[in-house]
């Protein structure tokens, strides 16, 4: 593999490796595969390379994919792409080493901010952590915190809490002023820290 800056991006659905690959590839060398298995089976080495793959896909899911990338090698840097009922895989995915979730539809912002930092780590310079809270979270927006990094929706939250939709989305918004998150992504990378 050279040494460009290459994405692996590991998608079951046409339409979405064609996307990604014509987005990415103004920056990146870009290659797609199918299936975990098709990853898998060209042996992809590390460098300055990055993993972007769905959490949802036949034979082998991404959360399998991204462990048996983790053992073969666990320096690969591993972005995962989710639909909104998949955030509780994902953050389970963070919790075993993704450095990003990415929910789509996603912004090209974001997810090129997502590959810059996946590629910064693959230098040694990836930035530091978020910082802690900048001011403390209520009892209640602890609550909400806690089953938000759970991936809960935010209907089965209030459900949870007896309190209604729209107050959770209050807490919400709280919530990311309070710890500066950008994304749900940061409060999962947040709530492995504490």
């Amino acid at each position: 593999m050279s040494d460009e800056p290459t994405v692996c991006v590991i998608d079951d659905d046409d339409d979405v490796r064609d996307s990604l690959a014509m987005l990415l590839g103004r920056k990146y060398r870009v290659l797609t595969f199918a299936s975990a298995h098709d990853y898998l089976d060209a042996g992809i080495k590390p460098g300055r390379t990055c993993v972007l793959a769905d959490i949802r896909m036949p034979e082998m899911d991404g959360l399998a994919l991204q462990r048996e990338i983790k053992k073969r090698t666990p320096d690969m840097p591993v972005l995962i792409m989710t639909g909104h009922g998949d955030v509780p895989m994902a953050v389970q995915a963070m919790k075993e080493g993704a450095l990003e979730f990415l929910e789509k539809p996603f912004d090209r912002a974001v997810i090129m901010a997502a590959l810059e930092n996946a590629f910064d780590s693959t230098r040694g310079t990836a930035p530091p952590p978020a910082a802690p809270a900048r001011k403390p979270l209520t009892e209640r927006e602890k609550g909400v915190f806690d089953l938000l990094v759970l991936g809960h929706q935010n209907k089965v939250i209030a459900h949870k809490l007896g309190i209604s939709t729209r107050t959770v989305e209050v807490h919400r918004a709280r919530i990311m002023d309070k710890t500066g998150a950008k994304s749900l992504a940061d409060l999962v990378r947040m709530s492995m820290r504490r």
